[in-house]
């Protein structure tokens, strides 16, 4: 019974260290390349492995294979990329197959880890820009509710304390409200 036990934590425990990468990408990858690094010079680590993430801008299928827009962000713990106010800028995730537009949409978080592969030059808006070029090994793609895993309101007022209050010594303080509602 204990052995039971015992096992049935264990799998608990292991089910909240869940990574979205296999094991094997993961050590292809060298942690010692920043995207501020990469993107200042892309040639000079060509053939290396890196693992970026951020919010899509936009997926384009060719003849030659599909071309997925990053805006860079930092990845957490989890590899899953937290927003900022500010990006180290954009790079290119390219696939040799078809990658659809519907489950590659702009505005989904993406992590991928891929072998750089170069510079390319585009348009952005009415300036060129040079985009660093990841071959993608391993992508996966966030739904926006991962990000914000409670609903809306989860965190509004009215808060509830445990402390002096109606209820003092039994239970809950009561409400007290904690200023205007921060919009993410």
């Amino acid at each position: 019974m204990k052995a039971l036990l015992l096992s049935a934590c264990s799998l608990l425990f292991l089910a909240g260290c869940v990574h979205v990468f296999s094991e094997r990408a993961d050590l292809m990858v060298d942690r010692s390349i920043g995207y501020e690094q990469l993107r200042q010079n892309p040639k000079g680590y060509v053939g290396k492995y890196v693992k970026f993430g951020g919010i899509i801008a936009s997926t384009k299928n060719t003849k030659d294979g599909s071309q997925v827009e990053v805006v860079q962000f930092n990845l957490g713990s989890d590899d899953m990329p937290y927003e900022e106010h500010v990006s180290g800028g954009r790079f290119l995730a390219t696939s040799p197959g078809y990658l659809d537009n519907l489950v590659f949409k702009a505005g989904r978080p993406v992590a991928v880890i891929g072998e750089v592969k170069g510079e390319k030059v585009l348009p952005l808006g009415e300036i060129s820009y040079t985009y660093p070029v990841i071959a993608i090994v391993e992508i996966h793609v966030w739904r926006r509710s991962d990000l914000y895993p409670y609903p809306p309101g989860y965190y509004d007022p009215p808060y509830y304390y445990y402390g002096y209050g109606p209820a003092y010594p039994y239970g809950w303080g009561g409400p007290y409200w904690y200023g205007p509602r921060h919009w993410r």
